[in-house]
């Protein structure tokens, strides 16, 4: 009986883990935005405006090693996040849409949402 509901519990966790995560949403200000790194992106969701160029600031302050990487495949960066340090990453989006950003092991994920 304890083992079924231990069981239901962890099921239940599991759910609430994965299927029902909020997003954090930001739109660049003074074309910057600040991201927190620790166990995973704070904001996940960034919006844009096509054709001006953006500095994404990455804050990593997890020691996780899954996140000392960081690739943005459509803008062709793959940049190396020093934990306790912001780095600075530079995008100009020319079109507009949705492109994804993740970890080294592709674990953790985010969006830049490029709006016309």
């Amino acid at each position: 009986m304890i083992v079924n509901v231990i069981v239901i519990i962890l099921i239940i966790g599991t759910y609430v883990f994965f299927f029902m995560k909020k997003e954090s949403k930001a739109v660049a200000v003074g074309n910057q935005v600040e991201i927190m790194v620790s166990g995973g992106y704070k904001p996940d969701v960034i919006r844009v405006k096509k054709g001006s160029p953006v500095t994404l600031k990455f804050n990593r302050k997890d020691p996780s090693s899954c996140l000392e990487e960081l690739v943005i495949p459509d803008f062709g960066k793959n940049i190396k996040l020093a934990l306790g340090e912001i780095t600075s990453v530079e995008i100009t989006p020319s079109e507009p849409g949705e492109f994804q950003f993740h970890c080294g092991m592709n674990m953790y994920h985010g969006r830049i949402l490029v709006e016309n």
